[in-house]
């Protein structure tokens, strides 16, 4: 037996952020092009800010609410509001304004945070929302005249007198809380602990840094995240990075010129990212003839297609797929090579790896079972649902019971991901449940055929939908974005040209081959950028009106 004195070592975020000031006292972080500090200093800036929250009476589980740019400043809030046992409520901006009310109602905020460009819905939260008690505005710059009182972050945190040191409490105390949408439905709370995300730091680095691909993450490394700060804390690799004392850069609104600038002047090595993201950086990066040698980039989001990785590749990037939810704070996944595949594999085998969902790392276990609950065959071919055991999954929605036992039937969490698993233990993610196509008794994976219509010279990107047919039931329409440049060149007879071949190669089967073909300049996406097919099936309810239109 232990003795009574003991120390009992709790598991906190805290911690993380200790480490990494204590390792890197000097490294940088930057703000886009116009501001850097220490770690030092930033460490001193969590502390004053942790101090001015509790001075406004933000104590355990207060529900603070921040709508910021990714930046030095939301990366102090990722450690100063759980930091002092409060719940980080990080709002997704780009979902509809009565969307974000009702999280913001919902999740109970009694603060919020906001930046300055954010101000029009800052007004329309005090107006609709008399349980925020304080209105805190960031500003980047110059004077903001606002119609009604607020505290201004820098002036708060610098009139402060900082703490000593965080507290200490319970591991399980709720650290942070977000809002996922789906098909259906009012968003839904996703909530993770301070155990929960100090579990997922430690085995998130132990996977990249171990066997991440291209010699992994290391100390060396500077780190730039393109996944919203609002999106599941950036998959949690800003809590990685930190713990590593790595340089940091937080490039604040998305322009995509200036993300190229950071990553070659600032020598960004390591960024993660949802495909849309990464393909708007190529195009600024082959416009420039950039070389973007030695940035390694992790893809999730959605799949990453082997055309965009092919494209990537030729510009230098080491690429890597990885899968997560936001249910699961996110990460589950990665698709790392073996060693003996670094060793004997050819370039083209290893990118078909490099492209996988991946091999599930330390402390989650993946099952992929069928209708009947039972493990498909691990042959890289049946396939059922991914259903996942992991210290860090959410316990379930906030507030919401009836969509909790529905996540977490029979006692593992259900991701409503379609995939099969092949001997090695790699999953393939083959479509989500409910964007299968059923075309006349047979699945058409809309997954498949957007990675193969990727591989062609002339394609940016594609989405494939099933619309209704009155023979089959279900077909699939395409709609496919061209390379700038190359859209007087793409027509219906080049894609099914390019879609037959690979009938011929045996990967698809020829009444897999869309019907109707739609090339547009753009496809819509997500409020957190993935291609958003329920806009698609809103956009094109019927097949069109014949094989080929062209978007005006």
């Amino acid at each position: 037996m232990g003795t009574m004195t003991a120390y009992d070592y709790q598991l906190l975020i805290k911690h993380l952020l200790e480490h990494g000031v204590a390792w890197a006292p000097d490294q940088e972080i930057l703000y886009r092009d116009n501001f850097r500090y220490t770690y030092r200093d930033m460490y001193q800036r969590v502390l004053k800010l942790a101090s001015a929250l509790q001075q406004l009476g933000v104590s355990q589980g207060t529900k603070v609410g921040v709508i910021e740019r990714d930046s030095h400043r939301y990366l102090e809030m990722y450690f100063a509001i759980p930091g002092i046992g409060a719940v980080l409520h990080t709002i997704n901006p780009n979902l509809a304004p009565e969307s974000v009310l009702y999280t913001m109602e919902h999740a109970e905020d009694e603060v919020l945070i906001f930046h300055e460009d954010f101000l029009p819905f800052a007004e329309q939260a005090r107006e609709r929302l008399p349980g925020i008690r304080h209105f805190i505005v960031i500003m980047d710059g110059g004077e903001v005249e606002l119609p009604f009182t607020a505290l201004e972050y820098e002036v708060l945190v610098e009139s402060a007198e900082p703490l000593q040191i965080l507290p200490d409490f319970s591991e399980d105390t709720q650290a942070t809380l977000s809002y996922t949408t789906g098909t259906t439905g009012v968003p839904k709370g996703v909530y993770f602990s301070h155990r929960q995300l100090v579990l997922h730091t430690f085995a998130g680095w132990g996977s990249i840094a171990v066997f991440g691909n291209d010699g992994g993450l290391n100390k060396h490394d500077v780190y730039m995240p393109l996944t919203p700060m609002f999106h599941v804390h950036a998959w949690g690799l800003p809590y990685v990075a930190t713990v590593f004392g790595l340089k940091q850069i937080y490039p604040g609104y998305y322009d995509y010129e200036m993300i190229l600038r950071l990553i070659q002047e600032e020598k960004a090595t390591f960024t993660h990212c949802v495909p849309t993201i990464l393909q708007r950086v190529l195009e600024v990066a082959e416009a420039e003839n950039a070389d973007l040698s030695g940035w390694k980039v992790i893809i999730g989001g959605a799949r990453l297609t082997k055309g965009l990785a092919k494209r990537a590749q030729a510009l230098g990037i080491d690429i890597t797929g990885g899968y997560g939810l936001s249910e699961s704070c996110p990460f589950l996944t990665l698709a790392s090579l073996r060693p003996s595949m670094e060793k004997r594999g050819s370039d083209e085998a290893q990118l078909d790896v490099r492209i996988k969902t991946g091999f599930p790392m330390p402390l989650v276990k993946i099952r992929v079972v069928g209708s009947d609950g039972k493990d498909v065959e691990s042959d890289g071919s049946e396939t059922g649902e991914i259903v996942v055991r992991s210290p860090w999954l959410t316990p379930g929605y906030y507030k919401d019971a009836k969509r909790t036992e529905e996540l977490w039937s029979g006692g593992w969490m259900h991701t409503g991901d379609v995939a099969n698993i092949d001997g090695a233990g790699y999953i393939q993610i083959v479509e989500r449940m409910k964007e299968i196509i059923k075309s006349g008794g047979e699945w058409i994976v809309s997954l498949e055929l957007e990675n193969i219509l990727s591989l062609h010279d002339d394609v940016m990107e594609a989405g494939v939908i099933g619309v209704p047919d009155e023979k089959w039931g279900e077909r699939p329409l395409a709609v496919v974005v061209p390379i700038k440049g190359k859209e007087e060149i793409l027509s219906i007879e080049v894609l099914k040209e390019h879609l037959n071949a690979s009938v011929k190669e045996g990967l698809i089967a020829k009444w897999a081959v869309p019907d109707h073909f739609v090339i547009v300049a753009e496809l819509p996406k997500t409020s957190v950028g993935k291609i958003d097919k329920k806009a698609l099936r809103k956009q094109y309810p019927m097949p069109p009106g014949s094989e080929f239109m062209k978007d005006s």
